[in-house]
This record gives structure tokens, C-alpha cells and sequence, in this order.
């Protein structure tokens, strides 16, 4: 303490301190420890760098791990529902034990069962890692109406195919419908472990889950026409029915899908993929159910079996698949782009932290010899100019032409800061106002009709908008220099009526606006008509004395506070005042009022 009381008084008017010996001695040991304790504080701070810059690195390759596993429940969606094809296929030709739709079922049963057991009991996640564990029971229940609606099809497959009733057709189709959308909870439930891992995951997860739902509505706005197809039968009412929800909802998802390829910039494989959806599946496979829609409004005759509208629909199913795989390409590229830059940080923040250390050594001893002391005399005329004193009291430094130059900066300093103040005022009132009227501008304006409202008070706002009636011609007739004159008066004129408490601006040209925080949609009416009575009441006399008579044309509004609600007040009081215009000028217009009210 007793050095610190030095150091101090070192820096007090007329005092010094004597550098005898002894006191050398002591202040070197005591800069040495407390060169030692800011070595050790820098130690501790580049510890807490590297377990920060570990910790992004850690959770950068569990956001990879997670969102890889993620995207093996989504192809395990799509599997379950590509099964659906090769089983319409199967269900709409003869019963036969080989057949190239029977092969391709047997195929993809395989997929599916594969994708289901590779849920049930994933690898083990990497050393460091941990695991969002699906709840066996909740694949079970998958698996339990997958084999379900197998065995309904197995049996209507083994029937003679005039002996398939479409109802039993439909409802064996609704059954593997019922199989894709007993995985769904699992996805819901497998988002919403991302979504609180980390923050970064729920975006794609949710982008991600909504592209394997094109590929699943797609199958379905086909499939559920296809038991009619089967029978030969006209389409039902309610497969109609059915088959419009999904195309409507396909086109929702379509919609929504457009901004994911700019999740994480530009992206020209998804770009491809997403114009290849549109162009093969939107505009050939659609095309081809609604021409099998149209045929099953008129009769039970068609131009393609089942199998045959299976296979040339399916392909066109492929892109929305390629859509949804090249997203998490994407989606994986990025999250390996992270914990690559998350690793380059962490070896870079390790060298960087070395490399402090050395430098630290070699400024601290520099620090002490020729900075520390001078900069304790520093500190007090800084916190006098921060105080605002015009002469502050410091001892000029005796350590070096340097300092000196320091001390004399700060002279300069107080200068010029004294200088700033008065001409930042000057351009602070120059930013607010209008030059010509002297009223606010219309960047303030909208600025304060930014702000909330006062919770005390009412948490509405009036605007009213006045443009000066047929201005250009003033300006023809009697030149810019009266036009600018009608203007000031104008200007004057309101600024006298208006409350102190509103705010009244110029908006631009011959056009002003008042605004009026708590007023109603009566009062900012009440105010805008006193104001055009007194406009046109007395004629402006212009500088070579003639007595011009204005008019001008008011547009009132009146909608909540806040930023968010300004664009529609500020278009609701523009148009009303162009109705104004438009009936006649020289009046009030309401944007609450019928278009035919007529002001007296």
C-alpha cells in the first residue's frame, strides 16, 4: 500500500518521489510481483481461451454427429415411404409369385426393415460424443403397423384381381399411409433433442423434415387414387377429396421450400436439384395424376395400370428425393466446415496464447521502467478532462521526451474536445431540423413515431399529413423564392396552433406532418380541419406585396404505436389525404371514413 501512496503522490502538483536506493530496491520487488501475478492472470485467461475454443470445437462435432444421425431417420422416412410404389404396383396386377413389381417389393421391404433396425440399435457414437437414443418403443409401434399393412397387402395380393374390392384396395394403401406416419412422432421427437442440444439444429432440422415431406405427399396425392385405378372403377368422392388435400398441401410445402437451398449461402448443386423438382415432379408427375383424376371423374377406364402409372410416376418422385439429399449435403457441409474452423481455432488459439506469453514478459519489464509511472500522471489528467476541468493539475513527467509529448496531446486534447462540443450541438440541431422551416424533417419524425408507447399512457398515435394545394403553380407564377415563402408562413402558422407536445415536421416539398401520440382518430380531425380553416382564412402576402390565397388538402389516420405499425399509419393518412386532393382539395379526409363522404 505503501507503494501505491507513492505512486500517487508522485502525480500530485509539487510533489516527487526520491528514487534512493532502498526504495529502488522495493519498488522492483514489488513491480516483479506483480509482473509475476499478471503472468499468472494471463496464464489463467489463455486457459480460459483454450477450454472455450475446445468447447466450440466439441460441440461443433457433436452438432455433426447429430445431425448426420438426424439424417439417417429422415432416409429411413423416405425408405418406408418409397415402399408404398412397388406395393400399388403389386396391388393392381394379377396374383403371381415372381413378377418384376413383386421383385422390387421384396427389395424395398428389405430397405425398410433395414432403416427400422438400424434405429433400434445404432453404432456407438465416437469417442466424446453422446447419443440421442430413439425410444425403442416408439420404433416398435413402427414396425407393428409396417407389418400390418404388409400383411393386408400380402393377402389382397394372393386374390384374383376382379375379386379386389377398391375398398379393400384403399384401405390397404391407408395402412401403409398409417405405417410413414407412425414414424413421424419419432422425427418430431428426434427435433426437438436437436432443437435443445443446440440452437443451430432445429433451422435444418425443420427444413430437412419439411423436404422429406414433399417426397411423402408426392407418394400420397398419387396413392390415393390408385385403388380406383385398380378396381377400374371411377375415382370416389372421397379419394378425390383426399388426393386434393395432399396436392394442396404439396404446394404449401413447395412454397416453403424455396428458401432452404439459401440456408448457408450459395448453393448451386441445390439450385440444380431444387429446378429439377420443379421442372420433373411439379410439371410432369402432377401433370400425369391430374390426367388420371381426370379420367376417374368420367369412367373406371384408364390409359395406365397401376404398374404402368407406378412406374413412370415414381421417376418423377426422384428429384424431390435429390432435393432432400443434396439440402443435407449441404446442411453436413457446413456443420464439417464448423468443426474444421473450430479446430484451426483451437490450435491457432494455443499457438496465440504462447506467443502472448513471451510477448507479455517483454512488455511487462518495458512497462515498468519507462511506461507504468508516467501513465499513473496520465490517468489523472484524463479524469480531468473526463471531469470537465478546463486547466487540470498535473506534474509534467520527467521520463522521457515521449510522455512529454503525451502530456502535451492531452493539452491539444482538452482543445479540441471543447471545440467538438459546441459543433456537434450545432450539427446535432442541424440533423433535426428542416433548413428552410425551421420544423423537424421527416428522418425525425419517423423516429419518434418509432418509438413504443408509454405504458402509462394510451397506446395509440395520430397522423396527420397536409400537402399546400396546387404548390407547383405557386411556384410557376410567382417563382421559388414565394413558393419558399408560402412555405414559412405555412410553417409558422401550424407551429403556432400545434401543441407543443405533438410533433410537427416538414415531410417533404409542400408536404407536413403532425403527429399526435394518444389523440383520436376525432381529435387529430378536429385539429386538421382548425388547421385548414386558418390556412385558407387569411392570404399570405409575398415579398412584392401581393396577397396570395393558399389552400391545402388533410389526411388523418390513426393506428397503434410502435415501428412496427408506422408503415401502415403512414399509408393509411397518405392515402386519405390523396382522397382529400382527389375531392376537391381544400378539405379533411378520414382513412376510417366511406370514400363518398363529402367535407363541409
Amino acid at each position: 500500500m505503501a507503494f501505491w501512496r507513492r505512486l500517487r503522490q508522485a502525480g500530485k502538483p509539487g510533489t516527487s518521489v526520491p528514487l534512493a536506493a532502498g526504495r529502488s530496491q522495493s519498488l522492483k520487488r514489488k513491480l516483479a510481483a506483480a509482473t509475476a501475478i499478471a503472468g499468472l492472470c494471463t496464464i489463467g485467461l489463455a486457459a480460459l481461451l483454450m477450454a472455450r475454443s475446445y468447447g466450440d470445437f466439441a460441440a461443433a462435432r457433436q452438432n455433426l454427429y447429430d445431425i448426420s444421425e438426424y439424417r439417417v431417420l429422415l432416409d429411413a422416412a423416405n425408405v418406408l415411404s418409397a415402399e408404398r410404389g412397388p406395393a400399388n404396383s403389386v396391388l393392381g396386377e394379377p396374383p403371381s409369385q415372381e413378377s418384376a413389381a413383386r421383385d422390387r417389393l421384396r427389395a424395398f421391404r428389405a430397405r425398410s426393415d433395414a432403416a427400422l433396425e438400424r434405429l433400434l440399435t445404432p453404432p456407438p457414437a465416437p469417442a466424446g460424443l453422446h447419443q440421442h437414443h430413439i425410444p425403442p418403443l416408439m420404433v416398435e409401434r413402427v414396425r407393428e403397423r409396417l407389418h400390418r399393412a404388409r400383411a393386408e397387402i400380402d393377402a389382397l395380393a394372393t386374390q384374383p384381381l376382379e375379386a379386389r374390392q377398391m375398398e379393400e384396395i384403399q384401405h390397404a394403401i391407408e395402412g401403409m399411409f398409417q405405417a410413414v406416419d407412425a414414424l413421424q412422432p419419432v422425427v418430431g421427437w428426434q427435433v426437438r433433442q436437436l432443437s435443445a442440444c443446440h440452437v443451430g439444429l432445429a433451422a435444418p432440422a425443420l427444413a430437412g423434415k419439411m423436404l422429406g415431406d414433399l417426397r411423402e405427399y408426392g407418394g400420397r396425392v398419387a396413392s390415393q387414387i390408385m385403388a380406383p385405378i385398380a378396381a377400374r372403377q371411377p375415382i370416389p368422392v372421397r379419394s378425390l377429396a383426399d388426393a386434393s388435400r395432399s396436392r394442396g398441401r404439396l404446394v404449401e410445402l413447395w412454397e416453403l421450400a424455396g428458401p432452404a437451398y439459401n440456408m448457408y449461402g450459395e448453393a448451386p448443386r441445390l439450385e440444380h436439384a431444387f429446378a429439377d423438382a420443379n421442372h420433373q415432379f411439379f410439371g410432369q408427375g402432377l401433370s400425369m395424376v391430374d390426367s388420371m383424376v381426370a379420367q376417374g371423374r368420367v369412367s373406371g377406364h384408364y390409359s395406365m395400370t397401376p404398374t404402368e402409372f407406378t412406374n413412370r410416376y415414381v421417376p418423377t418422385l426422384e428429384p424431390l428425393e435429390r432435393l432432400r439429399s443434396a439440402f443435407l449435403d449441404e446442411v453436413i457441409a457446413h456443420f464439417e466446415a464448423d468443426r474444421t474452423r473450430a479446430l484451426r481455432v483451437l490450435a491457432t488459439a494455443g499457438g496465440v496464447s504462447a506467443l502472448i506469453l513471451l510477448v507479455l514478459g517483454y512488455l511487462l519489464v518495458f512497462a515498468q521502467r519507462s511506461v507504468f509511472l508516467p501513465l499513473l500522471h496520465a490517468r489523472d489528467a484524463v479524469i480531468a478532462l473526463a471531469e470537465g476541468r478546463s486547466r487540470p493539475a498535473f506534474a509534467m513527467p520527467a521520463t522521457g521526451h515521449e510522455m512529454r509529448r503525451l502530456f502535451d496531446a492531452l493539452d491539444i486534447l482538452r482543445r479540441k474536445l471543447r471545440e467538438r462540443a459546441s459543433l456537434t450541438e450545432q450539427l446535432e440541431h442541424q440533423a433535426r431540423t428542416d433548413s428552410l422551416t425551421g420544423l423537424l424533417n421527416r428522418r425525425v419524425l419517423e423516429r419518434i413515431a418509432a418509438q413504443p408507447a408509454d405504458p402509462a399512457g394510451s397506446a395509440t398515435v395520430s397522423l396527420i399529413l397536409m400537402d399546400v394545394d396546387r404548390f407547383k403553380q405557386i411556384n410557376d407564377r410567382h417563382g421559388h423564392p414565394a413558393g419558399d415563402q408560402v412555405l414559412r408562413a405555412v410553417a409558422d402558422l401550424m407551429r403556432n396552433m400545434v401543441n407543443p407536445d405533438h410533433a410537427l415536421a416538414r415531410f417533404g416539398g409542400e408536404e407536413f406532418a403532425l403527429l399526435m401520440p394518444g389523440a383520436s382518430t376525432d381529435e387529430a380531425a378536429s385539429m386538421a380541419h382548425a388547421l385548414r380553416t386558418a390556412i385558407c382564412a387569411e392570404p399570405i402576402r409575398l415579398a412584392d406585396g401581393t396577397r396570395l390565397p393558399v389552400t391545402a388538402s388533410f389526411g388523418v389516420a390513426t393506428e397503434r404505436s410502435g415501428a412496427a405499425h408506422w408503415p401502415r399509419l403512414f399509408a393509411a393518412a397518405d392515402a386519405a389525404m390523396y382522397r382529400a386532393k382527389a375531392e376537391g382539395r381544400n378539405c379533411v379526409r378520414r382513412a376510417d371514413e366511406p370514400a363518398e363522404a363529402v367535407d363541409e
